[in-house]
């Protein structure tokens, strides 16, 4: 067994009250300019996108990634959390692939996406880097944050190579929704950027986490003749490209 895996996951650190609500509305604080980028997106009716905001606020799912170790670390890493579980609900992929997961953060906000709509599946290659992540993100079992309840949709692919990914890509045929989310390195995100894009479906969007840290998404965007493309600014900004929209 891979030495990240057999390792024994730190417990969780106990948060006061108010620390866990401060947590948890932060997790779900959102930019109105996010939202009106899944509208244009998705295509999405703005009346459910509301609708899927409402079943969102009475979620217990921040309550279980509180549960299972997410702290402040993670909302200030990765902001987009709810982001992403709102639009896997408007764009109802069947097929999405991630890639870098480790405690699987990211993994369970698009896994509950997935499960409420009662539709669609997710392979996450992993276990990506830890380079300039901070201890709280680090030092975390991959795949910890996802419990149970959410697994059945749920691949973990081991090996995070080029070679690993192209085999994914190749078996998915078409894939409806990828993020990136594999690290600054400007080769892997150049890679694995364009490799994603060429895969999409006709409705396919494109995620990238941390799009300041090299040039790889800006590139990628202006082969499109386009600005470079944000979900949501951050910090750190997320960008997102439709196969529509370009």
């Amino acid at each position: 067994m891979p030495a990240y895996l057999a390792r024994t996951t730190r417990l969780p650190s106990l948060l006061a009250p108010a620390a866990r609500k401060g947590i948890r509305q932060r997790m779900l604080l959102l930019r109105q300019v996010a939202l009106d980028r899944i509208v244009r997106l998705t295509g999405v009716a703005p009346a459910d996108l509301q609708r899927y905001r409402r079943d969102l606020r009475g979620s217990d799912l921040p309550d279980t990634l509180l549960e299972r170790g997410a702290g402040l670390a993670f909302t200030r890493e990765l902001p987009q959390g709810a982001l992403l579980y709102l639009l896997v609900r408007s764009g109802r992929p069947r097929t999405v692939l991630e890639t870098g997961v480790r405690p699987g953060y990211s993994t369970a906000w698009i896994l509950a996406g997935l499960a409420d709509n009662g539709y669609g599946t997710l392979t996450s290659l992993g276990p990506g880097p830890v380079a300039g992540r901070s201890a709280g993100v680090r030092d975390v079992g991959v795949g910890q944050f996802v419990p149970p309840s959410l697994r059945s949709r749920w691949t973990l692919a081991l090996g995070n190579t080029e070679g690993r990914l192209r085999e994914l890509l190749a078996s998915a045929g078409e894939v409806d929704l990828f993020l990136y989310d594999n690290g600054p390195e400007l080769p892997r995100a150049r890679f694995e950027l364009r490799a994603a894009w060429d895969t999409l479906s006709p409705t396919g969007i494109l995620l990238a986490h941390h799009v300041d840290a090299n040039v790889a998404w800006k590139e990628l965007c202006e082969r499109q003749g386009l600005v470079p493309q944000l979900l949501d600014p951050g910090p750190p900004p997320m960008g997102a490209l439709g196969v529509r929209r370009a």
